[in-house]
């Protein structure tokens, strides 16, 4: 019996990370154990679909995709699970021409964005800012 083939890819923005499971299925997409489809909120779950519907159906249709994300607000995590969608479609499909199609539409599909939030530093509320001071 020969053995079936798994895909395990991540994807990361900010402090949220991504973990995508790719099998032959029959075109399920489902985002911590949520449908694709009734994910919310909308703008999250239409940057989600933006590699699927780039790629298209013949690509995402036979494909059952399991995504689990943790960490950093709901755009974050979004952004974070379209990287591992588009990721494991470039490497279950071994396909220059959709590599170029997802470059094309939106670099970040396949490379990550590598800013952060800035650390707070001493002597004030925030990254920057300082402590206000009067002398009268």
């Amino acid at each position: 019996m020969p053995a079936k083939k798994v895909l395990v890819v991540s994807g990361k923005r900010k402090t949220a990370t991504a973990r995508a499971i790719v099998k032959l299925g029959v075109g399920k997409v489902r985002i911590n154990r949520t449908r694709v489809e009734v994910f919310e909120p909308k703008i999250a779950r239409e940057k989600i679909m933006e590699p699927l519907l780039q790629a298209g159906d013949e690509v995402w249709k036979q494909l059952d995709i399991d995504i689990k994300v943790s960490g950093g607000g709901f755009m974050g995590q979004a952004e974070a699970a379209r990287m591992a969608v588009a990721n494991a479609l470039l490497k279950w499909t071994k396909s220059g021409h959709l590599r170029t199609v997802f470059a094309e539409f939106d670099r970040t599909m396949i490379v990550g964005d590598s800013r952060k939030k800035e650390p707070k530093k001493s002597g004030g509320p925030g990254a920057r800012a300082k402590d206000q001071k009067s002398y009268r």
